[in-house]
């Protein structure tokens, strides 16, 4: 993958072109890997409980489209979703504001349970997040795919 020097995207149709798409760490890529970004950040919400719950939902039916259509880097950006709202809702959950940095730089240290709403909204996506994962379906997509 070769990143677009104009802007944050990368200058490929990861649909058109999925031997292209690297897996990478974590949610490596999520607000740059076309079109699944697209179709995939205006679903993702963790607000509250029911936000996550209607985004988590709506995530992974697309998720399962991809997989009828076996697109792995559709798969795997649906499962980075699911990740990145379990994360950025824990985020808010634990520290006030989301904020895990003081003004000096230093790290703060994580509060039991500042937001109540996104821990449950974190769990929400959690759920979700975790059905992915133990898919044997991905699973078996995500080793054909670093194999190729």
């Amino acid at each position: 993958m070769t990143e677009n020097d104009e802007g944050p995207e990368y200058d490929t149709d990861f649909r058109a072109h999925p031997e292209e798409y690297e897996i990478g760490r974590g949610e490596e890529g999520v607000f740059k890997v076309e079109p699944y970004k697209s179709e995939l950040l205006p679903l993702w919400s963790y607000k509250d409980e029911e936000s996550a719950r209607e985004s988590a939902g709506a995530i992974y039916e697309r998720y399962e489209e991809y997989r009828k259509n076996e697109e792995f880097p559709g798969m795997d950006m649906a499962r980075k979703y699911l990740q990145m709202g379990y994360t950025r809702a824990m985020r808010y959950a634990e520290y006030p504001g989301g904020r895990k940095y003081g003004d000096d730089g230093e790290e703060l240290e994580p509060e039991q349970w500042t937001d109540e709403d996104k821990r449950e909204a974190a769990l929400v996506f959690e759920e979700y997040w975790e059905r992915v994962r133990e898919d044997e379906r991905y699973r078996n997509a995500k080793e054909r795919h670093r194999d190729r």
